[in-house]
């Protein structure tokens, strides 16, 4: 009997273990509604934190694509300090400018960001997110340091580094986010209708307009134009560049997925799906426009056509529909070799075919709203935010208010940007000085401002390091001049 007790012990044991949470939930009182709503509260905030922090993350992660894309030892110098002014001068002023509490044209409070005492804007972008302020200026530092990025992609090979610092402080710190309190801070576009997503006139747009007013100061690189006439300077590595495009398409799930700035309520991956189609029906478009112009598939362009179709669907990626995202792409696409030859004729010199992928680009994307957005899409935001009737695009039938508004934001843009770079730019000139010398410049800027080699094995007897004719060969060529040029970037 006793062993028989013993053998049924397990049995009680367990029948214990699965009363004792029903006793014990039993004598507690049951959630109040008012517990339930605090409960799901914070829930749908660590939710939307968490997605507009990885998003960020995402986007963070552009900078080793437009590092592949433009190589070499000295572009990975300008990369990391411009990446480190961005974060420090958004961290200073720039978000306090761009999201802080003022006036319609920029804010003018919480300077030194803290994520306790930060008084947010009255209309964040176009959502009620709940995500923590800490994750949204993350978000908005990393946007910051992209349009940053696009600005030297034509300026490469002839730019002082003390350049790139000077610009990247008064830029990062109040020409950038000046123009994103415009809208995304709530301020007098925001209040007019003007609709841009994600950034391609705020991002883009703005850094295409520097990278512009760069290139016009700074002057051709030597040998880029002989008589007249552009002279093509190859590529360093195509495969690394087109891995930096990918890495870039990549970043983008991120940086138009997550400017939803939430997780619960809306379905990002409907952007996420735009956003791919486009970039997609812009390489379409780059080849087919490749083939037209140079009778050849030039995988530099093909490569720049996603970039365009990227850039071009950042505007309006939530507020068209899928049909014309790849029509948007596709225009993109077949306008990147013609602007970037349009570029050339002018005499030009633009490496990383900013001004075409990011400029024209980015124009194209935010008129494309006035044009292809949808009443069902677009309401959300002019109607229940902003207050204003109900608007369609002009090929929906909806006329030409919203693409007049799309207009006139995009002249403010050019207008303001435009001017305050050209008088950063001068000023750095005029100065410190912006471009290196002749000599430098023809010895590489790896070796004349940063004192090593971005590729040494060429240059510096490594025992292994390649055969000893190709060693020899360069060491000659290096030598005599005859091939001393900083390494090249795509086009």
């Amino acid at each position: 009997m006793r062993s028989k007790a013993f053998r049924l012990a397990p049995l009680w044991a367990l029948l214990l273990l699965m009363v004792t949470p029903v006793l014990a939930a039993a004598q507690d009182a049951p959630p109040t509604t008012e517990e339930l709503a605090e409960s799901v509260g914070k829930l749908v905030t660590a939710v939307d934190s968490v997605w507009v922090a990885v998003a960020a993350a995402f986007v963070l992660l552009m900078q080793a694509g437009f590092g592949l894309l433009e190589v070499g030892g000295a572009v990975m110098g300008k990369i990391l300090i411009n990446v480190a002014i961005a974060f420090l001068m958004f961290w200073a002023t720039g978000f306090a400018l761009g999201f802080g509490n003022g006036n319609d044209f920029w804010g003018t409070s919480g300077w030194f960001f803290s994520s306790t005492g930060f008084p947010e804007a009255t209309e964040y972008v176009y959502s009620a997110s709940t995500a923590s302020v800490s994750s949204l200026f993350f978000f908005q530092s990393v946007f910051c340091a992209v349009s940053l990025a696009i600005v030297f992609g034509s300026m490469l090979d002839r730019t002082k580094f003390a350049g790139y610092v000077l610009f990247a402080i008064p830029f990062a710190g109040f020409i950038y986010p000046v123009v994103a309190h415009w809208t995304w801070g709530g301020g007098w576009l925001f209040k007019d209708g003007f609709l841009d997503y994600a950034g391609s006139s705020i991002v883009h747009l703005q850094g295409a307009l520097g990278a512009l007013m760069g290139a016009l100061i700074l002057g051709p690189r030597i040998g880029k134009f002989r008589n007249g006439k552009p002279i093509p300077i190859p590529g360093h590595s195509i495969p690394l560049a087109i891995t930096g495009v990918i890495i870039l398409w990549f970043g983008w799930m991120g940086f138009n997925g997550g400017s939803s700035l939430l997780a619960n309520g809306l379905d990002f991956a409907d952007v996420i799906v735009n956003t791919n189609l486009a970039a997609a029906a812009g390489i379409i478009g780059a080849t087919i426009g490749s083939l037209l112009m140079f009778k050849t598939l030039d995988v530099s362009q093909m490569g720049n056509g996603a970039i365009g179709g990227l850039v071009a669907i950042t505007a309006p990626c939530a507020f068209v529909d899928y049909w014309a995202g790849i029509v948007i792409g596709l225009v993109a696409g077949l306008l990147i070799p013609v602007i970037v030859v349009a570029v050339e004729k002018l005499k030009i010199d633009d490496p990383l075919g900013a001004l075409a992928a990011h400029g024209v680009s980015g124009i194209w994307g935010t008129l494309a709203i006035g044009l292809f957005g949808t009443a069902e899409r677009m309401d959300p935001v002019l109607v229940s935010l902003v207050g204003l009737e109900s608007r369609e695009g002009l090929f929906l039938g909806g006329g030409l208010g919203q693409l007049w508004v799309q207009f006139y934001g995009i002249a403010a843009t050019v207008g303001f940007t435009g001017a305050l770079c050209a008088i950063v730019f001068l000023a750095i000139k005029y100065t410190v000085g912006l471009r290196v010398s002749e000599e430098h410049e023809m010895s590489g800027l790896d070796i004349s401002e940063h004192g090593m080699f971005g590729y040494p094995e060429q240059f510096i007897d490594v025992p292994g390091a390649q055969p000893e004719s190709a060693r020899a060969s360069s060491a000659a060529g290096a030598g005599s001049g005859s091939t001393a040029t900083s390494p090249a970037t795509s086009s």
